[in-house]
């Protein structure tokens, strides 16, 4: 899906509303949301780190009108460093960063060419979110402003905007609602829908949906853990130069569903350790031009699923061990 990784940021955004279901009413908005990411293990965090490997797979590809040999990935690598950072808060408004920056190394055989490359992206946003009522519920709007590129240019600017409203929260169920607006000519889906959903069971377990994002059973175990099951929506996104004309850039766009366990464990001081993995499933996988759309490809893969696994370490410093 075109601008995936965008389309998480605003579940970022989306998904602060999730800290106003359990604080109490004598608070301010803005003040619910700061307090809210101070659970064990927040939605969003100060610092993420984390590093992802793939098992070796087989693709078929193809140009928009003639089929190609197929290839095969040996290794697909990838390194993620992230920071969400809020530097300014009032009674009814936050103003924030996020800082992204990706590698991926990629060794594949195709058409009896061994090759190894590696592409570097970022991206940089400005968050501005705002807390008000709507309907006699409370209600979350943001808008965020988005600059990327690769280690050789800054190549867009885009923007997004996103409003929820919280249809119910209650001790057991939260149920959230919400639309998501790409501001991007070239965006596949340029508005969307979101629904969240969540629900404790008598027995532990938690019903976490956030569509179309994830569909995740969690429960807490041991003294410091959490494990999920479930599917993910994620995304990998840069930038591809033509060695032989300097003017022309492309666009790589991977939508990827994972799908397995995360298992996540509060270090102390702070620190968070996930370990992630299962099978990935890669449903659109295409190289266009940069200002050229998904239909518009000039390059499309088909993998065949793999393993994967993750392993990452976060870093929020409001973080409180429950006692």
């Amino acid at each position: 899906m075109k601008n995936i990784r965008f389309l998480i940021l605003g579940f970022l955004l989306f998904l602060n509303c999730n800290s106003l279901f359990s604080q109490n009413k004598k608070d301010s908005i803005p003040q619910k949301a700061i307090m809210g990411v101070t659970d064990r293990f927040p939605i969003t965090r100060l610092l993420n780190i984390e590093y992802q490997e793939q098992t070796p797979h087989n693709f078929s590809s193809q140009y928009p009108d003639s089929d190609l040999p197929n290839g095969r990935v040996e290794r697909f690598s990838q390194f993620r460093i992230s920071s969400n950072i809020n530097f300014l808060k009032k009674k009814k408004w936050i103003l924030g960063t996020t800082l992204n920056y990706n590698y991926n190394k990629i060794d594949y055989n195709f058409l009896d060419i061994e090759s190894k490359s590696d592409f570097h992206y970022h991206f940089t946003s400005l968050n501005a979110t705002y807390f008000s009522r709507l309907f006699k519920k409370t209600a979350v709007f943001s808008a965020s402003t988005i600059i990327d590129g690769s280690d050789q240019h800054f190549e867009r600017i885009k923007g997004m905007a996103t409003g929820t409203l919280v249809l119910k929260a209650n001790a057991k169920t939260k149920m959230i609602l919400g639309v998501v607006l790409l501001v991007d000519p070239n965006a596949l889906v340029p508005v969307f829908l979101t629904f969240g959903y969540e629900h404790k069971f008598n027995n532990g377990w938690i019903a976490d949906i956030v569509l179309p994002k994830s569909v995740l059973m969690r429960k807490h175990v041991f003294t410091d853990g959490r494990i999920s099951l479930g599917s993910t929506l994620e995304g990998t996104y840069f930038y591809v130069y033509d060695s032989q004309n300097s003017s022309k850039t492309y666009s790589f766009n991977q939508m990827e569903i994972n799908s397995g366990l995360i298992y996540e464990h509060y270090l102390g001081n702070s620190f968070i350790i996930t370990f992630r993995s299962g099978l990935k499933y890669v449903p659109i996988s295409k190289i266009t031009e940069k200002n050229s759309t998904l239909n518009d490809y000039i390059f499309k893969a088909n993998p065949d699923a793999s393993f994967y696994f993750n392993l990452g370490i976060s870093f929020n410093p409001l973080q409180k061990k429950k006692k």
